[in-house]
C-alpha cells in the first residue's frame, strides 16, 4: 500500500535494525483518516470471504480493527491479555509472547464472543515473529470458529513470523512489508 509506505518513510523513527516507531500515526497517535484507507484496502483483499468478526489483541491493534470493522460491518473483539472482573464466565486462553515488551501474557476472549459460526479476520498492527499472530490463531481454533486471515498493517519480512505462518496455510495479507531497515538508511521495503 503506497500510501502506508510513503507515512512510514516520512513519519517512521528506525531504532537499531528491529524497531520501527509509528506511534505518531500508528500505535500511540492515531490518524483515523489513514485507518479508514487501511480498512478499505483490507476490505478489498478480503472481500467475498465471509468475515463476520474481527479479533485483534490489546492495545495497539483495537484502534485499526475498529476502523476496519466499520469496513466489513461486523464487531471486533480484542483479546485481552488480563483477566478482569468484567468477564464472566468460560473463557478461550492462550499465552502470547510480546516482541515489543519482552515478556508472554496469558491472553483471553470470552466464549460467548466467538464461536463455531464466526468467520474471524485476524487484524495487527505489526507482525514480526508471529507469536500474537499464533496465539489468536489457537483462539480461533478453540472456539471451532473459521479464519479467514490476517490483515497486518507493517510485517517485518526479515524476521520469521510471516513466513511460517503461510508455511502453515494462514492467509495473511501484510500492507507493508518491511525488507530491512537502519538508523543509517531507513527502510527499505519488499517490492
Amino acid at each position: 500500500m503506497e500510501l502506508l509506505e510513503q507515512r512510514i518513510r516520512r513519519d517512521g523513527v528506525v531504532k537499531g535494525t528491529d524497531v520501527l516507531k509509528v506511534d505518531s500515526f500508528l500505535n500511540h497517535q492515531m490518524d483515523v483518516a489513514l485507518f479508514e484507507e487501511i480498512g478499505r484496502e483490507f476490505l478489498r483483499r478480503f472481500d467475498g470471504c465471509g468475515v463476520n468478526k474481527i479479533l485483534t489483541i490489546e492495545a495497539s491493534g483495537i484502534g485499526i480493527a475498529c476502523v476496519t470493522a466499520q469496513s466489513f460491518h461486523c464487531p471486533v473483539v480484542f483479546a485481552k491479555k488480563s483477566q478482569t472482573k468484567n468477564i464472566a464466565g468460560e473463557v478461550y486462553t492462550t499465552k502470547v509472547e510480546s516482541f515489543t515488551h519482552g515478556r508472554v501474557y496469558d491472553v483471553i476472549v470470552s466464549q460467548k464472543f466467538l464461536g463455531p459460526r464466526d468467520n474471524i479476520l485476524i487484524i495487527d498492527d505489526f507482525l514480526a515473529n508471529g507469536a500474537a499472530l499464533e496465539g489468536l490463531i489457537d483462539l480461533v481454533n478453540q472456539a471451532g470458529a473459521r479464519l479467514v486471515g490476517a490483515g497486518i498493517v507493517i510485517e517485518k519480512a526479515f524476521q520469521p513470523g510471516g513466513d511460517r505462518l503461510r508455511a502453515k496455510g494462514v492467509r495473511v495479507e501484510s500492507l507493508a512489508r518491511v525488507k530491512s531497515m537502519s538508523e543509517e538508511n531507513g527502510v527499505e521495503f519488499v517490492d
